[in-house]
């Protein structure tokens, strides 16, 4: 039995679960049976979807709501050429939450908030969180230097104060919180909640192979390193052999590399050639990749699944925030959860305390 409501923020108001605690929409790892088992810890859950295809996420969707009958999210490309049809499928089956990791364009919010789904972009910068908010988005994520995937180098508890002092909208915090003093911590500075990443990775409930969330464990706090040798964008990676050896390595290789991830997003993704340019022209048209960068980013999916899936930390990358080298255990999400709100109640009394 998870916790009772201990905290009411603009989060829980807006989303209806719980606590103020996001799971992540992490690749590979944010899939039902840890977005619904986030949801029934009274936390919300994010699904990942942007290594779906759209049969494979309306199949996902399906899963979770078969599993719990709490709110939950859906991570989204707004580039992405089906991005509407995916935003349909979040309208039909009546998902809570969209979030996004790029700015979705004012059209696209509309129509969700029409049909009252919480709109709630991710952004690195108070720009960016001021031109989401006039847009209409509900609330919006960041994601300090301490974080995992694409992040930048302000770390959160400079880039939180400087986002909230942008906008009047929901903040919620990510990067570096993995405990109930960070969520403490994070209320104090007037955020509505935190958003969590590798602590879930991390838990019992997490598919990632065990053997694989293990070896996080054995990684300290300087067990991580920022590279964007995968596709050009920084990513906050484990430091394995392999990522030694990706670091190192020259342009041949990395070509024929990225020839072969190439054909394998392709072979999975079921995509044909005409829409992977399409999107790749997005993304270059967007502003947030060259095209470089472009040719490069079937990449990232493929050797995230080879780590996160398939288990080979041998040739795969395995993501991270800096928290792993904090984190000794594999909790259930129901475990984390329960701890984080009570751990955090504590920190609050010995505040209350300390006031004269």
């Amino acid at each position: 039995m998870s916790t009772a409501q201990t905290f009411r923020t603009p989060l829980t108001e807006l989303t209806g679960v719980d606590h103020p605690i996001v799971q992540t929409g992490m690749g590979w790892v944010a899939g039902p049976r840890l977005v619904s088992a986030t949801a029934n810890a009274g936390a919300l859950g994010i699904l990942a979807s942007a290594t779906m295809t759209l049969d494979e996420l309306e199949k996902a969707i399906i899963e979770v709501k078969g599993r719990t009958d709490k709110p939950f999210g859906v991570n989204l490309r707004a580039d992405a050429s089906d991005a509407a049809d995916r935003c349909r499928l979040l309208i039909d089956h009546e998902v809570k939450v969209a979030s996004f990791a790029l700015a979705p364009k004012p059209e696209l919010i509309s129509t969700l908030k029409e049909h009252d789904i919480v709109v709630m972009p991710s952004i690195g910068a108070a720009k960016h969180a001021k031109k989401v908010a006039s847009w209409g988005a509900d609330m919006v994520m960041i994601q300090g230097g301490e974080g995992g995937g694409h992040t930048g180098a302000v770390p959160t508890t400079l880039l939180l104060p400087s986002v909230l002092d942008a906008v009047d909208i929901p903040v919620v915090a990510a990067g570096g919180f993995f405990d109930g003093r960070g969520l403490a911590a994070a209320l104090s500075y007037g955020a509505a909640g935190i958003g969590m990443g590798t602590r879930f990775l991390l838990t019992a409930d997490s598919a990632v192979p065990e053997d694989v969330r293990r070896r996080y464990l054995d990684f300290g706090l300087d067990g991580t390193v920022v590279t964007t040798k995968a596709d050009g964008m920084p990513h906050r990676l484990l430091r394995t052999e392999f990522i030694d050896t990706l670091e190192k390595e020259g342009v041949t290789a990395k070509l024929l590399r990225t020839l072969k991830r190439t054909r394998q997003f392709k072979e999975m993704s079921g995509l044909p050639w005409r829409t992977l340019i399409k999107d790749g022209r997005a993304m270059v048209h967007g502003g947030d990749r060259t095209w470089a960068e472009v040719v490069l980013a079937a990449n990232t999916p493929m050797l995230l699944r080879a780590g996160l899936v398939e288990g080979d930390t041998s040739a795969g990358m395995l993501s991270s925030g800096q928290v792993v080298g904090l984190l000794d255990d594999l909790p259930t999400c129901e475990e984390l959860v329960d701890r984080i709100i009570a751990q955090a109640a504590d920190r609050q009394k010995h505040l209350d305390a300390a006031r004269l």
